[in-house]
């Protein structure tokens, strides 16, 4: 399965149509006083959209990474009106302010911050607009917040959810190899520490609402962090990948209910999975590579469908079959 301007053109509508979508609106958010209990707008004039935060901000990296590759789609020139409107001084302003407050220190944390890092590095391939300059205020403010909390995380977390440490350290490395050399071999350090040691992984996955494999995303986390070491690393992780064990690694989720927010996850722990068996399968031998692909292309058949249809996955599951289909294996 790969990307084309036809299926391109489907996601940006189906983003353009949540990005600025002001309700139903999922805040994480600490109230101080009855002054706080305000419209999500007045707290964050950029990302108001899409059911919640961070679903907005990786609504936008979707949108702008799709008008990157597609300029001449019908959607590209909305696109850049709207990020025009909305990636300016000001709002940013906005969005960096709600960081100041003493109850947001954990706002987003680590999930958020990763998308949002990923946002900023997509807004700098856009050289005919000023998005990334703007950004970048709120880019380094949660690069320093990244850096803080790997200093005192003792322990990763591995949930197939949103506090998973590795998914994000996937994310925001690629914006801090660019933008912040040290905190890249931080999360390079830390990642090694946490994961080098690990073996014969039993996948105790999927959870009945997670949205990430914690086994394959630690995988494509270790594969990010050291790509010459990473094939001898994962083979005694998963050491018998070749009988296809564990079988639930291989085995797409069954989505019972897409009206429910949290059954949805498991359409979104296929897309995850498939984007990460794309991305370790080009540091796998050959037999291996092959697997994992054949792996990929069974997750991303069960769910590629349902990315439209019920706005409880349709507000974020083009994000998660982007990423997918991003990777080598399935680029354009």
């Amino acid at each position: 399965m790969r990307l084309d301007q036809a299926l391109a053109s489907r996601m940006a509508g189906i983003a353009l149509g949540h990005v600025r979508n002001p309700y139903p609106y999922k805040m994480d958010h600490v109230l101080a006083g009855d002054e706080d209990a305000r419209p999500p707008r007045h707290f964050h004039p950029i990302f108001f959209g899409s059911f919640d935060w961070h679903s907005c901000v990786h609504g936008w990296w979707t949108l702008l990474t799709l008008r990157r590759m597609y300029p001449d789609m019908a959607e590209a020139a909305r696109i850049a009106d709207l990020a025009d409107d909305s990636f300016t001084r000001d709002k940013v302003a906005g969005e960096r302010a709600y960081l100041d407050r003493p109850t947001s220190r954990g706002f987003e944390r680590p999930y958020g911050w990763a998308w949002l890092l990923y946002l900023h590095l997509e807004a700098t391939r856009h050289s005919d607009r000023p998005w990334a300059s703007e950004l970048e205020p709120l880019a380094r403010a949660f690069a320093d917040r990244f850096r803080d909390y790997l200093k005192i995380l003792t322990y990763p977390i591995r949930v197939g959810t949103h506090f998973n440490t590795s998914f994000a350290i996937v994310l925001a490395l690629e914006w801090a190899d660019s933008f912040d050399p040290d905190l890249a071999a931080m999360m390079r350090e830390r990642a090694r520490g946490w994961f080098g040691g690990d073996r014969d992984c039993q996948a105790w996955e999927p959870g009945g609402d997670e949205f990430l494999s914690s086994a394959l995303t630690e995988a494509y986390c270790m594969a990010r962090v050291d790509e010459a070491g990473f094939a001898a690393w994962f083979a005694a992780f998963l050491p018998h990948l070749a009988q296809r064990q564990p079988a639930t690694l291989f085995t797409p989720a069954t989505v019972s209910d897409r009206s429910d927010g949290k059954i949805a996850h498991l359409d979104g722990l296929n897309l995850s999975r498939a984007w990460c068996w794309r991305g370790v399968a080009p540091l796998l031998p050959g037999d291996d590579a092959a697997i994992a692909l054949h792996a990929a292309e069974e997750h991303l058949a069960a769910a590629l469908p349902q990315i439209s249809g019920d706005y409880a996955g349709e507000h974020w599951l083009a994000s998660f079959a982007l990423l997918a289909l991003l990777q080598p294996a399935g680029a354009d």
